[in-house]
């Protein structure tokens, strides 16, 4: 996909095959996002208390996702 809009448009399509791809673009997007904001609060010193509130999961899914990868400052 060239840009999220795209893969928005994409995601919207009429074919399902097209479709689909776009879904996976969004969800695939959506992950990068997701591992960034988490470094970027953690940096600014935000708990993992914190960060899953702001995703609506619970500290442990969010602490199990994302501490072993982290690449905190």
């Amino acid at each position: 996909m060239a840009s999220p809009t795209d893969a928005v448009a994409t995601a919207a399509a009429d074919d399902p095959a097209t479709g689909l791809r776009g879904v996976r673009a969004l969800r695939e997007l959506a992950d990068r996002l997701e591992v960034h904001q988490v470094r970027a609060a953690r940096a600014h010193g935000w708990s993992w208390q914190e960060v899953a509130d702001a995703l609506g999961v619970s500290r442990q899914a969010v602490h199990k996702k994302h501490a072993r990868s982290r690449k905190e400052p």
